[in-house]
């Protein structure tokens, strides 16, 4: 389990894409605490290092990923968020993230406020992931725990302070680019356990605004 909170920004250094497609990132804060078999969440998305090098790590990317993520859009030289997983005994920084990425959203807009001292970003999310966003809820955007500003229809505004900005891979994105999406767990729960019931209970939308809810 992840929570959000980037650690480093590693740099790709090749992407092997045949039989095995393999993810190789350049850092040096992460590597010692980094061994073979370890989980790491590459831009959001939760991989298994396979090889660890004096400079790099790489892990092997399975068909799901390579399709599901934004990862197949890297080449060498892309930057990625890095973040070991959360220990036992450690704070709990941003909100539940498990590096299983729910679709890919698209950048429309990565700009300064009017005033300039933070910045908006804007992306465009699957239709099928609105219902789990709510304005002031978490959501993970490249692995980044991040709160939902504002929500109209397909688009999302998130504000990113400096700090943010910096630490992240946020301003080497472009529009267009695909981002990694994963909603809070803790919404898609709610819905699994509300669903199957909704058919046979009697309780409405309407009912709960006439009680007063």
């Amino acid at each position: 389990m992840f929570t959000g909170i980037i650690e480093e920004v590693g740099r790709v250094a090749a992407m092997e894409d045949g039989e095995k497609r393999r993810l190789t990132v350049t850092c040096a804060k992460l590597l010692p605490e980094l061994k073979v078999g370890d989980s790491v969440s590459v831009s959001g998305v939760c991989l298994t290092a396979v090889e660890i090098k004096p400079t790099t790590f790489t892990a092997d990317l399975a068909q799901e990923t390579w399709i599901r993520t934004s990862l197949s859009r890297l080449k060498a030289g892309a930057l990625v968020n890095l973040e070991l997983p959360m220990r036992a005994n450690g704070r709990f920084d941003g909100h539940i993230v498990q590096g299983h990425v729910d679709g890919t959203g698209t950048v429309i807009s990565f700009e300064p406020t009017p005033k300039g001292n933070d910045y908006f970003l804007v992306i465009h999310i699957p239709s099928e992931l609105t219902r789990y966003i709510v304005a002031k809820g978490s959501l993970a955007i490249e692995g980044i725990s991040l709160t939902v500003a504002g929500i109209d229809g397909t688009q999302v505004r998130v504000a990113i302070i400096p700090h943010t900005a910096e630490v992240t891979n946020l301003q080497s994105l472009k529009p267009g680019d695909p981002v990694n999406l994963e909603v809070d767990v803790m919404a898609k729960y709610v819905e699994k356990m509300i669903v199957p019931h909704s058919a046979t209970s009697s309780i409405t939308l309407e009912k709960l605004v006439k009680a007063g809810f």
